[in-house]
């Protein structure tokens, strides 16, 4: 802020303190010509006359330069061409291509395989065929509409059939999205017994 603006809100604050006996009243009232004097340093003019003046990098209204933004030109020369200078690329020759050695491996481990678990669908009188079969096609991805269906009967004749073999993870998620079935299938897993 200049010093004018300075001087009026030193002016502004004076006379605020005068009339205004609490320093509640005084304290808004401060607050109020503060807020305005900085929202009218972002406002434009109310008069119409711009403070700005007129960039160097644009034609000035009486000229004609064809449409179109002017690039400012130096005031002053230096006399000095600029040269372009570019970089030669060398091709970089290897002269020896050397044989990486063979792994070596620490040890040889014989690894287990992780142990399998059966998802059993277990047989109930209240289930419909559709959703059973829909169901069993929707969570468990290889299996197909006659799998499902012949799962389903096998479940209900013998009260429960094996889905399939799967980690404990898998069998599961599979185990939990079948009891998540609205109306709810019920599942169990079992641990496949190697003989």
């Amino acid at each position: 802020a200049d010093s004018g603006e300075k001087n009026t809100l030193t002016s502004l604050l004076l006379v605020s303190l005068k009339f205004h006996r609490t320093r509640k009243m005084a304290l808004r009232f401060l607050l109020c010509v503060i807020a305005l004097a900085s929202a009218s340093a972002f406002a434009p003019s109310a008069f119409g006359v711009s403070s700005r003046t007129p960039s160097p990098l644009f034609a000035k209204s009486g000229e004609d330069s064809g449409g179109g933004a002017a690039l400012a030109k130096p005031k002053v020369s230096i006399g000095q061409k600029t040269a372009l200078v570019t970089d030669v690329k060398q091709k970089v020759v290897q002269k020896k291509t050397v044989q990486p050695a063979e792994p070596s491996f620490r040890r040889d481990d014989d690894f287990e395989e992780a142990p399998m678990y059966k998802v059993m669908l277990l047989g109930d009188d209240e289930y419909e065929q559709v959703h059973v079969i829909e169901r069993l096609q929707a969570i468990i991805e290889e299996m197909d509409e006659g799998m499902a269906a012949g799962i389903f009967t096998q479940a209900q004749a013998g009260g429960k059939a094996m889905i399939g073999k799967f980690p404990y993870e898998r069998a599961e998620l599979y185990k939990e999205q079948l009891i998540r079935s609205d109306p709810l299938i019920y599942s169990d897993i079992e641990e496949d017994k190697k003989d």
